[in-house]
């Protein structure tokens, strides 16, 4: 698939953000975010069961409306079925792009940032993520800019949605070729290099929906890359794109 493939060669671009997820690793919790929770395959099949059905804990407007409100007490299941729940809604596509995204990148490696930047920053970042809420770098700019207006309240809200989501990518496997972490768009392996404190250096397409990422060699840590499943957003780009 051209379009794929030229998603993920972009996607290369993400490593320049790796100071942007710098800035924001002291304030989660748990590096290694394995360790406070169970790994668990996805099981699209068994996803798609409990989000359409409007009896279930998992039920796909339910876990919209919490995330909309802010809610802290949901599990880690819930945000799994959440995550990856979104690729069985009408609006999901994997290659989702803002068109504010662009203007937030710009402004935000022009550091230091004025007031009225702060503000530009902020404005842009918003609609981004009401466009995209799975946009995760988009949240993490935006992190940034409530910090940097003191807003510290709305940012611990921001930076609790995202350790969630990566928790919940994170629950899907350990990065190894047997047991790959699985995502539903393309910047989001990059999003799980950049959290780990690696640097993306390059990418290999393998079988069966499967992708490598090779990282820079880090002082004390023994990775050379890490695995992807990106299969159920390559079989709904084909349903949805067949002619990309």
């Amino acid at each position: 698939m051209k379009r794929l493939r030229y998603i993920l060669t972009l996607a290369l671009a993400l490593i320049a953000m790796a100071p942007c997820w710098a800035q924001n690793q002291q304030q989660i919790p748990e590096r290694n975010q394995q360790s406070k929770f169970a790994i668990k395959k996805v099981d699209f099949d068994h996803v798609r069961e409990v989000i359409s059905n409007p009896k279930n804990a998992y039920y796909y407007p339910k876990l919209m409306k919490a995330y909309n409100s802010n809610d802290t007490t949901l599990s880690i299941e819930a945000w799994r079925n959440f995550y990856y729940g979104y690729t069985f809604q009408e609006d999901y596509n994997p290659f989702r792009e803002s068109v504010y995204c662009n203007v937030v990148e710009q402004l935000y490696y022009k550091q230091p940032h004025s007031r009225a930047e702060c503000d530009s920053i902020e404005k842009y970042a918003e609609l981004s993520l009401n466009d995209n809420m799975f946009d995760l770098n988009q949240m993490n700019f935006y992190i940034y800019v409530l910090k940097e207006k003191k807003k510290h309240a709305r940012a611990a809200v921001c930076q609790y949605r995202l350790d969630r989501l990566i928790a919940a990518i994170m629950s899907s496997g350990k990065g190894t070729k047997e047991e790959p972490w699985v995502v539903i768009a393309p910047e989001h392996e990059y999003n799980i290099i950049n959290f780990l404190g690696f640097v993306a250096t390059d990418h290999e397409t393998l079988d069966g929906g499967i992708d490598y990422i090779k990282v820079q060699p880090v002082a004390g840590k023994s990775a050379e890359g890490f695995y992807f499943d990106i299969s159920r957003m390559m079989q709904i780009a084909a349903l949805k794109f067949p002619d990309i």
